[in-house]
């Protein structure tokens, strides 16, 4: 049986009934108001709005708010997302009142508290990432992506080598690589993958030419594997003229034990949501800074922030910057939360975050039951990768199917069907702060899936059985979309 759905609030209305009374305003006042809106803008009634009592409006959003699947309150091991906990001390941090009351048009004068915290970031950044500058402004990996192809767009120009239009991408990679490469005005080109999850140098080396402008990728890679041709991956690039850059999404599995300016990177983006602990997803502000080696310094977006002689912070814009990305000085929240984290690990603490991501992976890998298949072996970086292709092809059980089994068992589902070059996939990030026995309980469900597969297929293909919402046809929610709302609004002109 299904748990009963939660009604939207609007069903739950009662005319007249108020739970918050706004303060009173004179008819000239309204008049006034009314006046600033411009005519055919105005409504011809007042909207329906749900009309609820204060203690019924909390009592809503806090059962929805239990219905959620969170870092909170579940495991969530979702592949290369890295959904790692948030740690408290950092919220309290980005709160204070010297923080959170600042206007992003204040003088720099009186700023310098926050111009330090950026570029205390920015020198830590760097350090990690072996590079020589890096810039705060982006305001998520994806624009981070974004903004450092438009840097090797930048400096391929200045160079004159306007014919440098195409940027390798392994056929493992990111989905938002190939858009960020094409939006940023490039022509992608695939570099197969080897039978061991890893780029296939061969096709590398056909794949180069003089339109080369650069390759893509993140190391560890997407199979959870490091790519241990990265030297000789650098060599060819650039022995082409051609620029690496690190997609920054698996920086979490080498923090503070290797750096990737030491592997021969020109540009890396950073999820700061991933490896420095900040808020992810759902539509919020993130961070994705962009770090660059000494050569594109001058191309990094406007404004960066510097130390002048007399120990003052203040805002430049490089030579050949490619201009803004964001407005003001990007998300100020978060990079003070990333500040915190980073200040509380210290050096050894991200050698341990490496190395404890690492353990989990691994432990996870070699402790599931058998019919999750382990197409690259019985090693991994901060990522396990296992598929149930041959069972699907005999029963007919999908990896979607276990997904949605897991939400009944009240785990979060790893990312599934990704990468692309496995099929029926998991890919499983522990990341480094879940306990052992939390894994074993992630350990134990899949080992009851691996039983209901055996035994019980039809209870995975119908789930998830407990939770408010049960499997959609997807197929037909997409063929015969339904944005209808289930209340009436009553007439009121929206």
């Amino acid at each position: 049986m299904y748990a009963q759905t939660i009604p939207l609030i609007n069903e739950k209305s009662s005319h007249g009934r108020r739970g918050v009374l706004p303060p009173s305003a004179s008819e000239q006042e309204r008049s006034e108001a009314l006046m600033r809106v411009p005519a055919k803008l105005r409504r011809k009634a007042a909207p329906a709005m749900p009309e609820v009592s204060e203690l019924e409006a909390v009592r809503h959003f806090t059962r929805l708010s239990q219905k959620n699947f969170s870092i909170d309150g579940q495991f969530y091991p979702l592949g290369s997302c890295t959904m790692k906990y948030n740690p408290r001390i950092n919220e309290k941090v980005a709160a204070m009142a010297g923080f959170q009351r600042l206007h992003p048009m204040q003088e720099e004068a009186d700023i310098q508290g926050s111009l330090r915290i950026y570029h205390d970031l920015q020198e830590i950044l760097k350090e990690v990432l072996g590079l020589e500058a890096v810039t705060l402004t982006p305001a998520a990996g994806a624009q981070g992506e974004f903004v450092g192809m438009t840097i090797i767009k930048a400096y391929h120009d200045a160079q004159g080598n306007h014919d440098r239009d195409e940027v390798l991408i392994p056929d493992s990679a990111h989905g938002t690589n190939p858009a960020s490469a094409a939006l940023a005005g490039f022509k992608v080109r695939e570099v197969k993958s080897t039978k061991e999850g890893r780029v296939d140098l061969e096709s590398l080396r056909a794949a180069v030419s003089e339109r080369t402008a650069g390759i893509m990728l993140t190391n560890p890679n997407t199979c959870g594997v490091f790519e241990n041709d990265i030297r000789e991956i650098a060599k060819i690039v650039h022995e082409a003229g051609g620029l690496l850059y690190y997609d920054g999404a698996n920086l979490n599995a080498i923090v503070g034990r290797t750096r990737p300016g030491d592997m021969g990177f020109d540009v890396v983006h950073m999820n700061l949501h991933k490896t420095f602990s900040t808020p992810h997803g759902g539509g919020g502000p993130g961070a994705g800074p962009v770090g660059v080696a000494k050569r594109l310094l001058d191309f990094l977006p406007d404004p960066h922030v510097k130390k002048n002689a007399d120990e003052s912070y203040s805002f430049y814009r490089p030579s050949k910057s490619i201009g803004r990305v964001m407005g003001f000085h990007g998300n100020a929240g978060v990079l003070v939360r990333a500040l915190a984290y980073a200040l509380a690990q210290g050096g050894t603490g991200f050698w341990d975050v490496a190395t404890y991501a690492t353990l989990n992976a691994n432990y996870v890998l070699n402790n599931l039951p058998p019919v999750f298949q382990r197409p690259f072996g019985d090693l991994c970086k901060h990522e396990a990768l296992v598929s149930i292709e041959r069972i699907s092809r005999e029963k007919g059980i999908k990896a979607f199917d276990v997904a949605k089994r897991l939400l009944d068992l009240n785990f979060h589902a790893p990312t599934i069907y990704f990468p692309l070059v496995v099929h029926e996939c998991f890919l499983i990030e522990p990341t480094e702060t879940e306990s052992r026995e939390t894994l074993d309980s992630f350990i134990s469900a899949m080992n009851q899936i691996a039983d209901e597969i055996a035994n019980d297929p039809e209870k995975l293909q119908d789930a998830p059985l407990s939770l408010p919402t049960g499997r959609l046809d997807e197929a037909g929610a997409a063929r015969e979309l339904n944005v209808c709302c289930r209340w009436d609004y009553s007439g009121a002109d929206s």
